[in-house]
């Protein structure tokens, strides 16, 4: 195991190197008292104009400097260090409110910035955000930073409308016209453009003294802003890429747009352009918000491919809303965590009476990436936020209620025990388990094995076809176990307790998995009969009986008549049906109880999420959900439990000995 360096930190997942502390002389403030040293921005020398070359040369070097390599300054006692960007941003980029303060939050925003530019696998940084956090400035002097000090660059700017996108290019012209003359690339035209700062050979001789300026002076480099579109920037080679309030696109397909500017940042395997793709999130079913949650969950530097490479080629970046707040920041730029958290949690809980105004204030404020992903309460067929009520618990857990694992034959023996097998990569996550002695529980009617425990638990599936759903991707087979309701048992019964959601390599071993997890539970498993393969082979294999015919509650006049295996899931009534018991179910087992204080008994985050997003009309994306509802509705079906009799002695028998007959109990 290597030896974790001390200037070695990590970032939202990312590990990074600072450089080395540099010798006292060489951090800025190092004379002054701790409780005066902090950041100081570095302004033009008094009477700039009127100093000799040979000074402005000195000041000038030491600015490409500190712009390129970043400084050292001493804050409250702390060497500190921030990125060339960072400087740059700080002393140089005029924002709205003047030029920014210093803010730890920001040192390290740019800091991971710094690191993804750094990374040649890296195509740069998609960020969630909340509001007022000053990400499009931040995002315009990345632009001038990246393009003013390259040749032959160009840099791309989008966001949620071209009129957004002209604002965001405004603004990166009005810190242009604010840089100081030696940051400032000669300029093809005026320093006021709508559409394009051009850092090209001018046409006209526009320079104070009126010379003539050589192509070589130039940069040939330009900054730009294009309308909204999903093939916006195809087939232009970028250095610098911005796509703004990602989250939040109508007018286009985000994720299609990166798509087809990602290549345009490559070339082969080498990464030649950063992009970066900040936003707050647009309710989940308008779009925007869903497209751009999808690249964030492909962004984890936690999980990269055999190339290094994250599925997105991003890294993802979060600060909650309460680290950086206004007004919770003290004169050193370092913020007040718990006074900042406890102002948020002031106004949620004065708004906990309104749900649909508290889940707006929780995506508008978030502290984790799903607050900010949330839905709205009036677009989402279940109650969000009992919904959200229990994942949020689930969150606060120091440990989680579920483990992995696999069900597996025990010695490899198929038709033998089940047994359970826990893997961190296992294909099920499990919230209770039998014991022993009432696993594998069984029974042998007419030849043929059938479950012992089919009036306690029950199981549903929503099996994967080969098809792929409305955006391009392969759909998950979904399964899920329930214990029945026992009033004797209320606190342990009523829930889930096993959840599937898995694509096999082959589609034999989806099956094998089912036939598995029915066994080892001794349960009667519901299957949606629209892609009949799981029910064959549980024929074939002598377990039919295993198999739940329809449930009465979502017959037809006309299906009442067959006696069919499994659940068709393409008709009206069947998913109403499927609808109506999971809106109660959430009612009645998810999220607080105002009567009790006692939360609900789901702990699979995955399916209390897949409820908030689930849309009835494109339901094949949500495969948690319907194999929840079918699930649901196979713990409806009422089976009488056998009890054990012993047989009746109607003669009685006695034991002779002794003085006395005793009567021999049986």
């Amino acid at each position: 195991m290597s030896k974790i360096k001390p200037n070695e930190i990590k970032i939202n997942g990312l590990d990074i190197e600072l450089p080395d502390v540099p010798e006292k002389n060489k951090i800025l403030g190092y004379k002054k008292k701790k409780e005066n040293q902090k950041w100081e921005r570095t302004p033009l020398p008094e009477g700039w104009d009127l100093l000799n070359a040979k000074d402005k040369a000195t000041f000038v070097k030491q600015e490409f400097e500190r712009r390129r390599d970043g400084v050292w300054f001493m804050n409250n006692g702390a060497p500190t260090y921030i990125t060339g960007n960072h400087y740059f941003y700080l002393n140089w980029c005029k924002i709205d409110i003047g030029y920014p303060d210093y803010r730890d939050r920001d040192r390290r925003f740019f800091t991971f910035w710094d690191a993804c530019k750094k990374d040649g696998n890296s195509f740069g940084m998609v960020m969630v955000k909340h509001r007022r956090e000053g990400a499009s400035w931040k995002g315009a002097c990345m632009a001038l930073y990246e393009i003013t000090s390259a040749y032959n660059a160009h840099g791309g700017l989008l966001s949620k409308t071209g009129q957004d996108a002209k604002e965001l290019f405004q603004k990166v012209v009005y810190m242009f016209r604010n840089l100081p003359e030696f940051f400032q690339p000669i300029i093809d035209g005026t320093d006021n453009p709508k559409s394009a700062l051009s850092f090209n050979t001018p046409g006209h001789r526009i320079t104070k003294q009126h010379k003539k300026v050589q192509k070589s002076e130039a940069l040939n480099s330009k900054i730009d802003w294009r309308n909204t579109r999903e093939n916006s920037y195809d087939s232009t080679k970028l250095k610098y890429f911005m796509c703004d309030e990602a989250g939040k696109w109508e007018e286009a397909n985000v994720v299609r747009n990166w798509q087809i500017v990602k290549p345009t940042m490559s070339l082969g395997n080498k990464v030649i352009g950063k992009c970066f793709m900040p936003s707050t999130v647009n309710e989940m079913t308008r779009g925007g918000g869903a497209n751009f949650k999808e690249i964030w969950n492909g962004s984890d530097p936690e999980n990269r491919n055999a190339n290094g490479s994250t599925e997105s080629g991003l890294y993802k970046y979060f600060t909650p809303a309460y680290d950086g707040l206004e007004g919770f920041i003290d004169e050193y730029g370092v913020s007040d965590i718990e006074g900042g958290k406890q102002y948020l949690d002031n106004i949620r809980e004065g708004l906990k009476n309104d749900t649909s105004k508290l889940s707006e204030h929780k995506r508008q404020f978030p502290y984790t990436p799903d607050e900010a992903f949330r839905n709205e309460t009036k677009s989402c067929a279940f109650d969000v936020e009992k919904i959200y009520s229990q994942v949020d618990w689930l969150d606060s857990l120091v440990r989680p209620m579920t483990v992995k694992g696999n069900f597996i034959w025990r010695g490899n023996q198929r038709d033998g025990h089940v047994v359970w097998m826990p893997d961190r990569n296992g294909r099920w996550e499990v919230s209770w388990m039998p014991d022993d002695s009432e696993t594998n529980m069984k029974v042998n009617r007419g030849g043929r094995w059938a479950p012992a425990n089919e009036a306690t638990i029950v199981s549903g599936v929503d099996p994967y076809d080969h098809q792929t759903t409305t955006d391009g991707k392969k759909s998950n087979a979904a399964a899920y176990v329930f214990r029945k309701y026992n009033p004797a048992m209320a606190n342990e019964t009523h829930c889930f307790v096993s959840e599937y959601i898995n694509r096999p390599p082959t589609v034999q071993m989806f099956y094998e998995d089912m036939l598995m997890q029915c066994i080892f539970y001794g349960c009667q498993i519901l299957v949606e009969n629209n892609k009949v393969g799981l029910i064959n082979y549980f024929e074939e294999r002598g377990y039919g009986r295993y198999l739940m015919e329809r449930p009465e509650v979502t017959h037809t006049e006309y299906s009442r008549k067959q006696k069919i295996k499994g659940i068709p899931t393409s008709g009206e009534v069947v998913v109403n049906s499927i609808i109506d018991a999971i809106q109660i179910y959430v009612y009645e087992a998810i999220g607080y109880d105002q009567h009790t204080g006692e939360i609900g008994r789901c702990y699979f985050k995955e399916l209390l999420l897949d409820w908030v997003n689930f849309e009835p009309d494109n339901r094949r994306k949500y495969d948690a959900t319907m194999a929840s509802g079918i699930t649901l509705l196979a713990a409806q079906k009422y089976v009488k439990q056998k009890k054990e009799y012993k047989p009746v002695q109607f003669v009685k028998k006695y034991n002779n000995a002794g003085m006395l007959s005793k009567i021999i109990k049986t």
